[in-house]
C-alpha cells in the first residue's frame, strides 16, 4: 500500500538548506549590482544559489527587465507593463561573465509578449557577446515560447547556444491554473522544432525542459509528461519541488518525497534521456554545466 502524501506543514528535513558563508556569493552579487543586471538566482529565491555561484561558477542571468507580461501563479517575478528594452544589456551580461570567469552561463528572461519577436534578437545578441568575450564559456538559454513563432526560435538557435531550454513547468491537466497564458502543446512543439533544427545544423546542441512537483499532479501524469518529452526528443530534464514564494502564490499541495524523485530519475534514464536531474531542491539551471557536457 503506498504511503500517504507528505502534506504541507513544517518543511521536511530533506528541504532544509545550509546557508553558506557570505563570501561564497559576495563577488557575484557585487558585480551583478555594478552592471545593473538581474539574476534568476535572486529573483526566484533559488535554494542552490550558493552552490552554483560559489562552487560550480555558474550563474543565471535574466534579460529583458524585471516585469513579465504573463501571470503564472507560481512565479516570484513582477507582473505588469514592462519598460523599454535595454540595448546595452547583452554586452553587460557578457562582461559580467568574463569578469567572474564563469565556466557556464545560463541566460533566461521574463516573457515579453509586448515585443514583436518576444525578445529573440536580444537573446541572440547576448549569446554572441558572450562568445566574443568568453569563447570557452558554455551557454544555456532558457527561452519563452515566443507564442509559437518558429522564426523567433530560429533567431535564437542560429546564434549558437550549447543548450536550448524551455520549461513546460507542470502537467497539462494543471495548465489553466498554473500557466494560464501558455499552451502545453505549443511548448512541446517548440522543443520538437529545436531538436529538428539541431539534427541538421548543430548536432552537439542539447535540448532541455523542466517541471515543478507538488502542485497537484499525480505520478502517472508526470510519467505521461516525460513520455511527451521523449517524443519531442528532449535530451535533458529537470524535476524539482515547488515551493511557494509567498502566501499570495499558488498553494503547495504536497511535499514530494526523495524516493519519488528517485523513481522519476530512474524511469527517465530508462526512457532514454541523456540526463535527468530529479530531486527536491533541483531547479531548472541546477548542474547546468554538468548536464550539458555529461561531466
Amino acid at each position: 500500500m503506498p504511503r500517504p502524501p507528505t502534506l504541507p506543514g513544517p518543511r521536511p528535513d530533506w528541504l532544509r538548506i545550509k546557508v553558506p558563508a557570505a563570501d561564497a556569493t559576495a563577488e557575484v552579487e557585487r558585480l551583478v549590482r555594478s552592471k545593473g543586471l538581474v539574476t534568476v538566482c535572486e529573483e526566484a529565491r533559488c535554494p542552490n544559489q550558493h552552490e552554483c555561484w560559489g562552487v560550480h561558477r555558474t550563474a543565471t542571468f535574466m534579460l529583458l527587465g524585471e516585469v513579465c507580461t504573463r501571470h503564472c501563479g507560481f512565479c516570484n517575478v513582477g507582473k505588469g507593463r514592462p519598460g523599454e528594452l535595454d540595448a546595452g544589456e547583452p554586452q553587460r551580461v557578457a562582461e559580467a561573465v568574463a569578469a567572474l570567469g564563469l565556466a557556464f552561463a545560463v541566460v533566461t528572461s521574463v516573457n515579453r509578449d509586448d515585443l514583436a519577436d518576444g525578445g529573440a534578437a536580444h537573446f541572440a545578441a547576448t549569446i554572441r557577446w558572450i562568445r566574443s568575450l568568453v569563447p570557452a564559456c558554455g551557454i544555456e538559454v532558457l527561452v519563452p515560447d515566443f507564442q509559437g513563432r518558429e522564426a523567433d526560435l530560429r533567431t535564437v538557435l542560429e546564434a549558437g547556444p550549447d543548450v536550448l531550454n524551455h520549461n513546460v513547468e507542470t502537467v497539462p491537466h494543471l495548465y489553466r491554473r498554473v500557466r494560464p497564458d501558455a499552451d502545453y502543446r505549443q511548448s512541446l512543439d517548440l522543443l520538437a522544432r529545436a531538436a529538428a533544427w539541431r539534427d541538421v545544423n548543430a548536432p552537439e546542441m542539447r535540448t532541455k525542459s523542466g517541471i515543478m512537483l507538488g502542485l497537484g499532479e499525480t505520478p502517472g501524469q508526470v510519467l505521461d509528461l516525460m513520455a511527451d518529452w521523449r517524443a519531442a526528443r528532449v535530451d535533458i530534464v529537470t524535476l524539482g519541488q515547488y515551493l511557494p514564494p509567498s502566501p499570495l502564490h499558488l498553494p503547495l499541495e504536497r511535499y514530494v518525497e526523495p524516493a519519488e524523485f528517485d523513481r522519476y530519475r530512474l524511469e527517465g534514464l530508462t526512457m532514454g534521456f541523456r540526463r535527468v536531474e530529479s530531486a527536491p531542491l533541483v531547479r531548472s539551471s541546477y548542474h547546468a554545466r554538468e548536464s550539458a557536457t555529461g561531466a
